[in-house]
């Protein structure tokens, strides 16, 4: 069963959320002991700490988005050299036969551009076993065993990196999912820790009781803090 989308809880910046949890850390180890009469503790605030710094450690999508083009970008260039690798063969293969005859067309290549990175590969492995099918008709126009090893192995390194690029992809699509997990957790304990610093100082302390407020919108949160 495939797993469900998670959605973030908040609908500020990361970055905000972070802010918000350690101000009101801050105003919870000032207050620890009145906390401590509604159940939550020095240690419990501890692990609400620990986990805001496992927060920031988690790295962002811009990192993640960073690695996952760099890595796009070597399949690129390998991609390029496993079809220079493939029109150098069928260079020499079109000396010997038409592009219309069947032994051509056997190699599959006519549509080399076109081609997704699966069928690139298919194609560049194709061509080798194809040529070695026809070694006898094409030994004459200059091709030999250290052409064919060329197409291996930019076959090989192509194939490599369309597997870095795909893990990647998935490390990228974790990452996201863990940080969104993290940031709910997170979000629903500083929404506890507020809650109970209202509780505290809603009758006795006007301002105190303000700090504690979480506001929905950050531009709204942004307006509040300006203001004080």
């Amino acid at each position: 069963m495939k797993k469900q989308k998670v959605n973030r809880k908040y609908n500020f910046p990361d970055a905000d959320l972070y802010q918000m949890c350690m101000d009101a850390i801050r105003m919870a180890r000032r207050d620890l002991k009145s906390f401590k009469t509604y159940g939550y503790d020095g240690h419990r605030l501890k692990g609400f700490h620990n986990r805001c710094q496992k927060f920031v450690d988690v790295p962002d999508d811009d990192e993640l988005l960073g690695d996952q083009m760099i890595v796009t970008d070597k399949k690129y260039e390998a991609s390029e050299k496993v079809k220079h690798a493939i029109r150098s063969i069928m260079t020499r293969v079109r000396v010997k036969f038409s592009n219309r005859t069947g032994r051509y067309r056997k190699f599959g290549t006519a549509k080399i551009g076109d081609m997704t990175d699966a069928q690139l590969l298919f194609c560049g492995r194709r061509v080798i076993r194809v040529a070695r099918a026809q070694w006898n008709f094409l030994e004459e126009t200059g091709l030999n065993e250290s052409h064919l090893k060329k197409l291996a192995d930019a076959c090989q390194k192509f194939e490599t990196a369309m597997n870095i690029q795909q893990d990647k992809v998935a490390d990228r699509d974790i990452a996201v999912e863990s940080r969104i997990d993290i940031g709910n957790l997170l979000y629903e304990e500083v929404i506890k820790v507020c809650e109970i610093g209202k509780d505290i100082w809603a009758e006795s302390d006007r301002a105190k009781y303000e700090a504690y407020c979480i506001y929905e919108s950050n531009n709204e949160q942004k307006k509040i803090a300006k203001a004080k």
